[in-house]
């Protein structure tokens, strides 16, 4: 990130009280620890490498179209553990993946759906998160179940001062009635609010509530075209900062509140 980018955008974060972060993806690396822990329980039929990699994107593309056909009125749960044991079945029972099916009994089922409990958090996370709680509010927006987010936290002991879950609310993102509850429940205004993704959707669909927007790349998420086409507004882009992970932001932040308080 450029000098220039930071000092553009330190007014917008004077201004934010709150700090909203995506779970899936952008705080912890799903893709990573999927491809590594489904061949570890798939009793060698299931190889490590490519094909791993390919089960767990097709997993997680079922979990978008999930949430696509649900926003869209469809019937579908709104808690992610079920869907994404959903999603697995059919998966299992697709051509593709039909001769996967006989490994993985019921409870296995279950057991490989708890993968999403514990992935591994990005190195950056925890010590991002954990400077930010001094400048501000710092919680999870996410599509995931509440238990599934108080797992995730708990093991990789990631410092939300909160965990919002769109569960509780009956949407989910990027719907804008999700990022409006949130704003209501942590009773902060949208507009002091930035939401911090690495999704492109994810930040649209905020920007749509009134919140600041702070882009994340990240390898597994978005297209590599959209990742190294984001920029801030300052660049004559579309969200209000880009920063390369946690750590920047958190530096950024400093410097902008510890900036404005020396000029009080």
């Amino acid at each position: 990130m450029s000098d220039n980018v930071a000092s553009l955008s330190d007014f917008t974060l004077r201004d934010v009280d709150a700090y909203i972060f995506d779970a899936f993806g952008t705080t912890v690396d799903w893709f990573t620890t999927v491809t590594r822990e489904v061949p570890h329980q798939s009793k060698g039929a299931l190889a490590a490498g490519p094909e791993a990699a390919e089960f767990a994107r097709d997993w997680r593309k079922g979990y978008y179209a999930h949430v696509r056909a649900v926003n869209e009125g469809g019937d579908g749960s709104r808690n992610i553990d079920v869907a994404h044991r959903k999603i697995l079945d059919e998966m299992l029972a697709s051509p593709r993946w039909s001769h996967l099916a006989p490994v993985w009994g019921d409870s296995e089922r279950d057991d490989l759906v708890k993968i999403w409990h514990d992935l591994d958090a990005y190195t950056d996370s925890v010590p991002g998160l954990a400077t930010l709680k001094q400048y501000g509010v710092v919680v999870t927006l996410s599509n995931g179940s509440y238990r599934l987010l108080l797992d995730m936290a708990k093991n990789k002991q990631l410092p939300w001062d909160g965990i919002l879950s769109t569960e509780f609310f009956g949407v989910y993102k990027p719907t804008k009635q999700a990022y409006l509850s949130a704003a209501y429940h942590i009773a902060i205004p949208p507009e002091r609010i930035a939401m911090v993704a690495a999704h492109k959707w994810d930040l649209q669909g905020a920007a749509e509530a009134g919140l600041k927007t702070i882009y994340v790349p990240r390898p597994a998420e978005d297209t590599k075209e959209i990742r190294e086409s984001m920029r801030s507004k300052a660049e004559g882009g579309e969200v209000d900062l880009v920063v390369n992970d946690f750590q920047e932001l958190a530096r950024l932040v400093a410097q902008a509140k510890q900036g404005d308080g020396a000029s009080k």
